[in-house]
């Protein structure tokens, strides 16, 4: 029976101890263990921000500064074509068919798309005449997914520039920085749309250096001028033009407008591409606004090339140069004061030797209705320079 007892009082010994054991406060060790948890998660939290910001650069934030105001650009053109007769150059056909002897006119809708650049809050954006000039259907998508229509403003073939317009309010617009004191070697920034990946998303970002800067070109495609042009190695492709080339500051320096390709069967970025300097385009931007750019403008002038046997002839020591051939009657030639035979030294400030150098520096500075063109010429052994008047092209 004693033995009975004890056993009894064993069991309710233990039973209370195991209950104290397990409803017994943390240990020293586990309070320490949970300590340490939270520093090594807030150590953690820490090292998360610290690389975040070692991965932000000059680079990420002009880019985060510069896309909200990229823009995609859709638009429809209708274009004219000639399609000449499989019968030309036949007499007989000419004479006796006529109608299957002339040549088909036919207008094709074309798609293209490009890319632009918001510069105002009231929706002016800037894109490329390429891109834009003469679209019947434009589109504009933004960034943040929406799109919008947009109107033609004005276009300047010439300059390759063109003026789009939202009719809405509110928009992020690009900072335009300058172009005149730009260093080679430094980042370059371009934005856009190429092969319309971007359309109601992020631009994509392409990144080089100033590779070069006043690169002249003439004339490109019949009528375009491209002089001054900055050159990159940040590739541009298809659909970028019109989109803007940025510094390391987040300002727009450029627009993206054509590359070099090596050869006329490859269409893709080699490194070489060139945009049109901000300079110029905050001052075509603003002609386009108050639609004051007219290039419609006439001289009344023609030249030759001059020969030894000319040369000989005027007294002139020089045997290379031109000369004015022929003067129109009441042309701003004629009331500028310019005469037969003058020997034009420069135009522009630019020297002319031959018709090449001529075009050249006709086509300098875009000139327009308005403006006051230098010649420098000779005449009987004396130099002087005469102004001219551009003006207005003489419907007859």
């Amino acid at each position: 029976m004693r033995t009975i007892i004890i056993l009894i009082l064993v069991v309710i010994a233990g039973y209370y101890v195991s209950g104290n054991f397990f409803t017994e406060k943390e240990s020293p060790d586990e309070n320490a263990l949970k300590t340490a948890a939270v520093v090594s998660g807030s150590l953690s939290v820490k090292t998360d921000n610290a690389i975040s910001a070692m991965r932000q650069n000059g680079i990420t934030r002009a880019v985060k500064q510069i896309s909200p105001a990229v823009v995609s650009v859709n638009v429809i053109k209708i274009e004219e074509h000639v399609a000449r007769s499989p019968y030309y150059g036949d007499p007989f056909i000419q004479r006796f068919f006529p109608e299957i002897y002339r040549d088909r006119r036919y207008r094709e809708e074309i798609k293209s798309i490009g890319s632009g650049f918001i510069i105002s809050a009231d929706g002016y954006i800037v894109t490329n005449d390429h891109v834009a000039g003469h679209g019947v259907d434009i589109t504009v998508n933004t960034p943040d997914g929406k799109e919008y229509k947009a109107r033609l403003v004005g276009s300047d073939p010439i300059s390759d520039i063109a003026l789009l317009k939202i009719d809405a309010h509110g928009f992020p617009a690009a900072k335009l920085g300058r172009s005149d004191d730009l260093i080679i070697g430094e980042w370059a920034i371009a934005l856009g749309n190429p092969f319309g990946l971007f359309n109601r998303n992020q631009p994509t970002v392409t990144v080089g250096v100033i590779s070069a800067v006043n690169r002249d070109f003439g004339r490109v495609d019949g009528n375009r001028i491209y002089q001054d042009m900055i050159q990159t190695d940040a590739a541009i492709n298809k659909g970028n033009s019109g989109g803007p080339l940025c510094n390391a500051a987040g300002e727009v320096i450029g627009m993206n407008t054509f590359i070099y390709t090596g050869d006329n069967s490859s269409s893709g970025s080699v490194g070489i591409g060139f945009a049109i300097p901000i300079s110029r385009i905050k001052k075509i931007v603003n002609g386009l606004k108050n639609n004051t750019i007219d290039r419609d403008f006439w001289i009344g002038l023609s030249y030759l090339q001059l020969n030894k046997f000319l040369a000989l002839q005027m007294g002139y020591d020089k045997y290379t140069g031109i000369y004015i051939a022929q003067i129109t009657h009441n042309s701003p030639a004629e009331k500028a004061g310019l005469q037969l035979g003058d020997i034009i030294l420069e135009i522009n400030h630019i020297p002319v030797h031959d018709e090449a150098t001529v075009e050249k520096a006709m086509g300098s500075d875009y000139l327009k209705v308005g403006d006051h063109l230098p010649f420098k010429i000779w005449r009987e052994g004396h130099v002087k320079t005469i102004n001219l008047l551009l003006e207005k092209r003489q419907i007859r």
